[in-house]
């Protein structure tokens, strides 16, 4: 009788250890693209947040929506003051229970390149947009009309995006 020997061959676990290690990867791929989107969902439901509590303000100011931070007068505010930075001085507890931010900026202080939520409106104060860097498919935004949608990153969305 030969002695037989138990394990296995060098070539066995090579194979082995590359399909775990490609299974490793494919899953690893589509965790990310999930975080993603799970990311843009709640970038877009801080934004109808923040189109309530602009309603809400608006009824209770004569139809008027609040102009930009450090703005004196209802004029175009530029596109860099954000939402997050109106949010504690014009929508108080009155109109929304809590400021959200971007899921990247939680503390309102970004890093790594993503901006907070941005607010423009327009040189009346009777229409305004909010607009949010997606990870996954450019800006999303929503205007005072109620017309919503996506972007592309030529450019940033602006109040005559809107009808």
């Amino acid at each position: 009788m030969k002695n037989q020997k138990l394990g296995f061959t060098l070539i066995e676990l090579l194979v082995v250890i590359s399909i775990i290690g490609i299974l490793a990867s494919l899953a690893l791929a589509s965790y990310s693209g999930a975080q993603k989107q799970t990311r843009d969902t709640q970038r877009k439901s801080d934004l109808n947040q923040y189109r309530n509590a602009l309603e809400n303000y608006a009824a209770a100011n004569n139809g008027l929506y609040p102009q930009c931070t450090g703005a004196s007068s209802c004029s175009s505010c530029d596109p860099a003051n954000t939402v997050g930075n109106i949010c504690p001085s014009r929508l108080n507890s009155n109109f929304i229970a809590s400021c959200p931010h971007d899921p990247f900026c939680p503390n309102s202080s970004c890093s790594a390149g993503y901006s907070d939520y941005f607010y423009q409106n327009s040189n009346d104060c009777t229409r305004y947009i909010l607009y949010a860097d997606l990870e996954t498919a450019g800006y999303w935004y929503v205007c005072s009309t109620g017309k919503t949608g996506t972007k592309d990153q030529t450019s940033t969305p602006t109040i005559s995006d809107c009808p």
